[in-house]
């Protein structure tokens, strides 16, 4: 998620929002954080989670709103990724598996013509979409049949999913006995994905997960304990930022033949893996797809420079149609998506919001601006964000947000409009105004409008979208304040120098 502003205007470029904004968020992919990440094997007491709802099973999310593929040729590259592979003798559902010469895990015939490196992130909701829609139908149209080989390489994204690192350490542990179990593993890392990622202690979450997949439990706890695999994982983030990746799940392409290497980033759906292996098998080149320069059809118009203006019909409201507290003129933005059932995002609004108003809000440096995204497993989230649109009608958005999230339980009934009601009186809004406006439907398409916009860019609730200076990043879930300071003061200091 990419926004240009430029350090010295409130107005940002159009053109590199788009080259901002849709090739990082649209391309699906997790971001390398702000901050290099910390070493594989640091402290536990150092990591920190980041909270959030699902929007619901990722393979109910939309995989065709990505526009563009980033496909570089990177033969020039001054890293190389290992080819060679041992001879396989194991199989994991029907097709070869096996180790590389430097001890990588792949599956598919040693000898095929394509080989695909993917950088991944166990912890990476983008890389559990491409596992479960993509995954299994390049293994079925490419993999078995030995025209590609897949090496999955460690590139875990610390700062975003701290328990990523001792995920990808524990499938190490399950690789030394053996690569079907390997692959055994990985599956089961991503399939219980957010049964193990908010965990403040996984690791016996996933020696539970090795007893299930049929390993020996004494040598994989002697393996853990050992510490040797968090080498390999940092080695595999510094090869992936040596590529030039940033992001997961992140993608090589080698021609055997010829060791021509082409990359594309981002969960992207099957048509685009298929056309690039199809050209690669076929002696091609394939072709990177140029974002279009038109800008104004390429990216929401709320995101755009016209669109985070102050609406001088509407006081404390952007030309977008989104409330906003801060200097419209503030050289960081953060897009808020919100659902006011959704426990993490009244932990982040109650706990966390608070220290970022004073440190940075009140203080001219951040730009807010709430959206709605309203869950479906939250049944009357659309009808609290109908609420606070009624209340907003009559000036009073930003404090009936307060008293939503103060009072979740009251309302979460299976007719919260009497306790709506009691909240407008206590906000001394005119009651009956508000009531007909609950009752009507431009406050609830409001919502819903809130809701289609983000999809492309959510796959829970909180998630947050910071722009800055012609980048940005997302920031899903509800981090703890010392974090979310950190990672906006350090856009700040950038935006400064």
């Amino acid at each position: 998620m990419k926004t240009l502003f430029s350090g010295k205007s409130r107005h940002f470029s159009r053109f590199w929002l788009v080259g901002g904004l849709l090739l990082v968020t649209l391309l699906a992919a997790c971001a390398l954080p702000l901050t290099p990440a910390p070493d594989a094997g640091m402290p536990e007491a150092e990591a920190t989670t980041a909270l959030s709802e699902p929007l619901t099973t990722t393979a109910d999310l939309p995989a065709g709103t990505i526009p563009t593929v980033s496909i570089t040729d990177t033969q020039s590259a001054t890293t190389t990724t290992p080819t060679t592979a041992t001879t396989s003798t194991e199989t994991y559902k029907g097709i070869s598996v096996g180790f590389t010469a430097d001890g990588y895990a792949y599956r598919g015939s040693p000898d095929a013509p394509i080989t695909i490196y993917e950088y991944s992130d166990f912890q990476c909701p983008f890389c559990n979409r491409y596992f479960i829609q993509t995954e299994p139908a390049l293994d079925e149209s490419y993999v078995r049949n030995g025209q590609v080989r897949v090496v999955f390489r460690d590139f875990p994204l610390v700062d975003l999913h701290p328990n990523a690192p001792a995920a990808h350490v524990a499938s190490l542990c399950m690789a030394d006995q053996g690569a079907a179990l390997y692959w055994t593993m990985h599956a089961r890392l991503f399939q219980t994905q957010s049964e193990w990622e908010q965990l403040p202690d996984p690791l016996p979450y996933f020696a539970d997960l090795a007893t299930e997949s049929g390993a020996a439990l004494e040598p994989y706890t002697a393996c853990l304990a050992s510490g040797e695999k968090e080498a390999i994982v940092a080695q595999g983030v510094s090869e992936a930022r040596a590529k030039g990746f940033s992001g997961t799940p992140s993608f090589e392409f080698v021609r055997e033949a010829t060791d021509e290497t082409f990359s594309l980033v981002g969960a992207q759906p099957y048509e685009q893996f298929a056309a690039m292996l199809d050209t690669l098998i076929a002696g091609g080149t394939p072709q990177s797809e140029e974002p279009a320069q038109q800008g104004d059809e390429e990216i929401p118009f709320w995101a755009t420079a016209d669109g985070l203006l102050p609406d001088p019909d509407r006081p404390g409201m952007t030309m977008g149609g989104d409330y906003y507290h801060g200097d419209p003129n503030a050289k960081v933005v953060v897009i808020e998506f919100s659902d006011f059932q959704c426990s993490f995002c009244r932990k982040h609004t109650t706990e966390t919001q608070p220290i970022l108003d004073e440190q940075f809000v009140d203080t001219n440096q951040v730009l807010w601006v709430f959206k709605h995204f309203p869950l479906s497993i939250h049944p009357q989230a659309p009808a609290a964000g109908a609420a606070a649109e009624c209340a907003a009608d009559q000036g009073k958005f930003w404090e009936m947000h307060a008293l939503l999230f103060a009072s979740t339980e009251s309302w979460s009934i299976s007719d919260p409009t009497p306790v709506f009601s009691d909240l407008a009186q206590q906000l001394a809004l005119n009651v009956d105004e508000f009531t007909t406006c609950l009752a009507g439907e431009s406050a609830a398409q409001r919502v819903q409008e809130d809701e289609d916009a983000g999809l492309p860019y959510a796959r829970g609730t909180p998630t947050f979208i910071v722009l800055y200076e012609g980048q940005g990043s997302i920031i899903p879930g509800a981090l703890p304040a010392e974090r979310f300071t950190t990672i906006l003061q350090e856009v700040l200091d950038g935006v400064a120098q």
